[in-house]
């Protein structure tokens, strides 16, 4: 038996707040949304997707943001993302260096922290 690969990332969200979820994650960071199956959209939440990167918003009643666990996305562009985040008004948090890499913390609307890794030549 051995784990292949990680088909999706769930994070939570509170209940009626999807339309902030699309701002985010489509008009900021590129996904594309997509339809979720009719045996799971009455439950709220949305997913996106770009390529190989799957994040699924599910609704959560007793909704906290993860402020410590976090998803860690490879992008091409850390800067750029990071203007486009800085300019919409969401949070960025830098962190200690990580040899390798630039990178930052984003926040969701929710509260939840997302890491952008961008690689780069030693």
């Amino acid at each position: 038996m051995t784990l292949l690969a990680i088909d999706h990332v769930q994070l939570a969200m509170p209940g009626g707040r999807e339309a902030d979820a699309r701002a985010f994650y489509a008009g900021i960071l590129g996904l594309i949304e997509l339809a979720k199956p009719d045996s799971l959209a009455a439950r709220g939440g949305c997913w996106f997707e770009s390529g190989a990167v799957k994040v699924h918003l599910g609704v959560d009643p007793d909704f906290h943001a993860a402020g410590k666990a976090h998803p860690a996305f490879l992008v091409d562009d850390v800067k750029a993302l990071e203007a486009a985040v800085t300019n919409a008004g969401y949070r960025v948090a830098t962190d200690v260096p990580l040899a390798g890499y630039v990178r930052i913390h984003i926040y969701d609307p929710f509260g939840n922290r997302i890491e952008l890794m961008q690689k780069v030549s030693s």
